[in-house]
């Protein structure tokens, strides 16, 4: 879901997939220029505007619509090194004033709408209404970021805009973090209220820019009309849609009206869907997968698939995973709100056992909100060192010692209200509901060994699972007074929980009032601590920001999977895979 700092350099040891001709007994897709990707299990894409909302921002959506939607900047990190990609974006570098709060931003000559129009500033422009009118509802929002610390919009001319700032900002930041998020879209086919209403400059008014903008929305809602809806055949990308399913799968094909720099060299791209990773292992087996990936627990199999003609990579990723806790549940907040609780549950968490025995050594240990894996200048020491290593006696004895006893149902209960907390009564349970992803072993195991250490200080989890699209659909930031508030702990990380842009700040999921901070965590010091790390080029202040998210636990911090282990056929050329989690399809070769 994000990216990194233009100067940030990943050692993550990313190998090319081979070009040498297929072997083995798997008939590849990839021979007629077709190659078949196997999304992630119970992963359906559900997203085609390239404007997103809460529920809907799972990576591989923004994967597909940015190769429909040629995004404003983008970055790529298969080099080992994450920059600006300029190829695979609508603009040229961006340049900043003297005084850091002016952004000029300069679009390129050559694409084009599907209809022959010339993409121009007015595209930019209509973007940035719908944002600025609808902020609360679009899903990269975070209080005083984009589009609150945007002042104006200013036309230079047709192919030259600027972005006047409320502040100085770090330039590396603003780019990799604020810009990366906007979206060009035809303005002259986007610009209306209705199916069949007329075009116009309905984006320039608050009243206007709502009824697009949900207009918009709602067609995105009717995902079995992707397919045959002009809007999304409008695009500028190097693909175009040729299937988009309610089951989940996607196909798409080299754009003929493409005209930029980055053209698909392959026909055709299937992104295929699948119930569990043992269902796609067992297509990848037969070759029905051109680009596929192994659960850790088929890792045995290597040699087998290797013999089939696949060679086989871990995806590294530039990502954190955790669980959130919903402060606004009536019921649990409360509980949560409490440092010592959350301090116990993370000395509960025995991350090397879950590493080594449940991910067969895919993943690392994760203890604060920066990636630790490739290292990199923004992770503090205090994350590094774990200030919360397993220890059970230790967790007793914090709830022990704020009133909690355990009882005969091996569940504790508030005894002492006056040291449980403010809002905690007296026989209050440490009884929750954990909703989590299913699909993938890992997963299932990973959430039963939680479940039985979280015992052993006298919490009791209720584990419910369900596909990620309807996780992440009812883990929504929510007030504790809608209906919507009812779940208390979530876990969508099978993959990992939140992938960053190039420079890894907090504003999107720990912020006060961002709508991806889906627990609704807030604390002024954190919010204080983040500002500082997106407006100061220095490395101390987001090592500040890690240290004190580390120490004060907004989510119960996990080991940080492989993106996936993938297993790509020999005949297709992927380059390295990128630690963003993006894909650049259109640069595949089959040989």
């Amino acid at each position: 879901m994000s990216r990194r700092l233009l100067t940030a350099v990943l050692a993550a040891a990313l190998l090319a997939a081979g070009c040498s001709s297929s072997s083995g007994s798997g008939q590849s897709t990839a021979q007629n220029g077709t190659v078949t990707f196997a999304l992630p299990p119970n992963a359906t894409p559900n997203w085609i505007l390239p404007l997103s909302i809460p529920g809907h921002l799972a990576t591989y959506n923004s994967s597909i619509y940015q190769l429909l939607f040629v995004p404003l900047i983008t970055y790529n990190g298969t080099s080992g090194t994450v920059g600006f990609d300029e190829k695979a974006s609508a603009a040229r570098k961006p340049e900043y004033s003297a005084d850091g709060k002016t952004v000029t931003v300069t679009l390129k000559d050559n694409l084009t709408w599907a209809d022959g129009s010339k993409l121009t500033t007015r595209d930019v422009e209509f973007w940035y209404n719908l944002v600025k009118y609808n902020k609360t509802e679009w899903g990269g929002y975070a209080k005083g970021r984009m589009p609150d610390n945007m002042v104006e919009f200013k036309t230079i001319d047709e192919k030259t805009f600027q972005f006047v700032l409320d502040k100085p900002y770090n330039p590396d930041w603003f780019t990799a973090n604020q810009l990366v998020n906007v979206r060009p879209m035809p303005q002259k086919v986007f610009d209306k209220t209705s199916a069949d209403g007329a075009i116009g400059d309905h984006d320039r008014t608050e009243a206007g820019a709502k009824q697009v903008f949900s207009f918009l929305v709602g067609q995105a809602k009717d995902l079995p009309t992707y397919q045959t809806n002009p809007l999304w055949k409008a695009g500028n990308g190097p693909f175009a849609v040729q299937e988009f399913t309610t089951g989940g799968q996607v196909t798409l094909v080299k754009n003929p009206k493409y005209t930029g720099d980055d053209a698909a060299k392959v026909d055709k791209v299937v992104f295929k869907p699948f119930t569990s990773a043992d269902a796609e292992f067992n297509v990848l087996q037969t070759g029905g997968v051109d680009y596929g990936y192994l659960a850790s627990a088929n890792l045995n199999q290597r040699s087998s698939l290797e013999s089939k003609g696949y060679q086989v990579q871990p995806w590294k990723g530039w990502a954190i995973t955790y669980i959130p806790y919903n402060f606004n549940n009536p019921q649990a907040g409360p509980i949560f709100k409490q440092l010592y609780v959350r301090q116990a549950i993370q000395h509960a968490v025995d991350q090397d056992s879950i590493v080594k025995n449940i991910w067969r050594d895919m993943a690392v240990a994760g203890y604060g909100p920066v990636p630790q894996d490739p290292s990199s200048p923004f992770l503090s020491d205090t994350q590094k060192n774990n200030p919360y290593p397993f220890d059970i006696a230790k967790g007793k004895a914090l709830l022990e010692s704020h009133g909690w006893t355990i009882g005969a149902d091996g569940v504790a209960a508030c005894t002492d209200p006056s040291r449980c907390g403010t809002g905690i009564s007296a026989g209050t349970q440490l009884k929750f509901t954990l909703l989590a992803e299913s699909g993938s072993k890992e997963t299932d195991n990973m959430m039963a060994e939680l479940k039985s250490s979280l015992s052993k200080i006298g919490v009791a989890l209720e584990l419910k699972q369900a596909p990620l699209n309807t996780v992440l659909g009812n883990s929504k930031a929510c007030q504790p007074t809608a209906p919507e508030c009812s779940w208390q702990m979530s876990f969508f990380g099978t993959q990992g929980s939140w992938y960053f842009n190039a420079y890894p700040s907090g504003e999107r999921i720990f912020g006060t009032g961002a709508t991806s901070n889906l627990g609704s965590y807030s604390d002024p010091k954190a919010d204080e601590l983040i500002a500082a790390s997106t407006s100061t080029a220095d490395h101390d202040s987001i090592k500040a920001y890690g240290d004190y998210l580390t120490k004060e636990l907004p989510v119960i911090w996990l080991p940080n999977p492989v993106y996936q282990i993938s297993a790509v056929k020999k005949n297709v050329n992927i380059g390295n895979q990128d630690p963003l989690a993006a894909m650049q399809p259109q640069r595949w070769t089959v040989s």
